[in-house]
C-alpha cells in the first residue's frame, strides 16, 4: 500500500545578494522602481511540496506516490526521483508548460524578493485519485493549483481514502465557504499557526470548533513545537532543539511526513506529533528542502535522547 501526496513538483533557484537591500532602495521611488543586483552565488533546488513530503517519507522507509503536474523540463527532477527509488507514474508531464519555479533573492539580512511560476501546477486538476491503479491507504492533499486542490479533496472523500488536507501557502486562494467545505471531507487538518489565525477569520469558526470538523487539527509553531487536537483533548508537541538553524524551506513538509508515518502506523498522538517534530529539526540543519539525510538508527538515537523513550 501506498501513500499519495498531492501537491506541487517545483524548482527552486536561490540566489544570494552580498548586500543589504535596503543601501539600494530608495523609499521615496518605490512607485518607479527598477532595480538590478548583482548575485554572484546561485543554486538551483529541487522542491515543491510534494517532492518535499515524499522525499522525507522515502527516507523514513515509507512508500510515497506523488500525484502532480510537471513540465517540459522535468527530466533533470525525474531523473532524480528515479535514483531515490520515488515512483513517479502519478506524475502527468504537460510538455507546453514549465515545471513549477520559485526564484528567490537573499540578502545579508535574510530578507527575500521571491517570484513564483506555477506553469503546471495549474492543471493538477487533469490528474485524478480514480485514475492512480496502485493501492492506497492513506493520502494528503498540500498546496497545488486550486481546482486540483478542491477536487482531490472531494474524490478522496468519496473513495473513502482517509487524508490530511493541509492548505499551506495555497490558503489565500481560498474562500471561508470554500476552505469549510475542503475541511469537513477531510479526515485530518493541517495548520501551521499564522494559517490557523487566516482559516479562523475566514471560516468564522474558532480552533476548538474547527477540531470538531476532523479527527485531529494540527498547528504548528515553529520554535514553539505544535497543538495537536484530538480525542478531545490538546496534545502538546515540544519542539526539538538543533545545533544550527540553516534553513527552514521545507521544514513543514518534512513534519508533515512525520505525521503521514505515524498515522500509517496507528501511532498515538503524541508520538506521530514527535516524530514530525524531530524530523523538522532534522531537516532546518541542512540547506534546502531535499538535502536532510539520516539512518533508522541515528533517527532512533535522536528520538530516545530528545523524548526520553523508544522510537516504535
Amino acid at each position: 500500500m501506498a501513500t499519495l501526496i498531492c501537491g506541487s513538483l517545483a524548482y527552486d533557484t536561490i540566489m544570494v545578494f552580498p548586500d543589504r537591500f535596503k543601501h539600494h532602495i530608495l523609499p521615496e521611488q518605490i512607485h518607479m522602481l527598477s532595480i538590478s543586483f548583482l548575485v554572484p552565488e546561485m543554486r538551483r533546488e529541487f522542491g515543491g511540496c510534494a517532492g518535499n513530503i515524499a522525499y522525507t517519507l522515502q527516507l523514513l522507509g515509507d512508500e510515497p506516490l506523488i500525484m502532480a503536474t510537471a513540465g517540459s523540463d522535468f527530466g533533470p527532477y525525474a531523473g532524480r526521483l528515479d535514483a531515490l527509488g520515488i515512483r513517479r507514474d502519478g506524475i502527468r508531464e504537460l510538455p507546453e508548460q514549465f515545471t513549477g519555479q520559485c526564484f528567490v533573492t537573499t540578502d545579508l539580512d535574510d530578507n527575500q524578493i521571491n517570484a513564483f511560476h506555477p506553469g503546471a501546477m495549474g492543471y493538477s486538476h487533469y490528474n485524478r485519485v480514480n485514475e492512480i491503479a496502485a493501492p492506497i491507504d492513506l493520502a494528503i492533499v498540500s498546496p497545488d493549483g486550486k481546482q486540483g486542490m478542491q477536487e482531490h479533496c472531494a474524490q478522496l472523500a468519496a473513495a473513502g481514502i482517509p487524508f490530511i488536507f493541509d492548505p499551506g501557502q495555497g490558503l489565500p486562494m481560498f474562500s471561508g465557504d470554500e476552505l469549510l467545505a475542503m475541511i469537513v471531507q477531510a479526515d485530518y487538518l493541517s495548520l501551521n499557526d499564522y494559517e490557523a489565525e487566516l482559516v479562523v477569520r475566514k471560516t468564522g469558526l474558532t480552533l476548538d470548533a474547527l477540531a470538531l470538523q476532523v479527527k485531529a487539527l494540527i498547528v504548528t509553531l515553529g520554535a514553539d513545537g505544535a497543538h495537536i487536537y484530538a480525542d478531545g483533548a490538546r496534545h502538546d508537541i515540544p519542539a526539538v532543539p538543533t545545533a544550527a538553524v540553516v534553513d527552514p524551506t521545507g521544514c513543514g513538509d518534512a513534519f508533515r511526513a512525520g505525521l503521514l508515518y505515524g498515522l500509517r502506523r496507528g501511532w498515538d498522538w503524541p508520538t506521530t506529533g514527535r516524530l514530525a517534530s524531530l524530523l523538522g529539526s532534522i531537516k532546518i540543519a541542512e540547506r534546502g528542502a531535499q538535502n536532510h539525510t539520516f539512518s533508522r538508527e541515528m533517527l532512533a538515537s535522536q528520538f530516545q535522547a530528545a523524548f526520553g523513550y523508544a522510537l516504535p
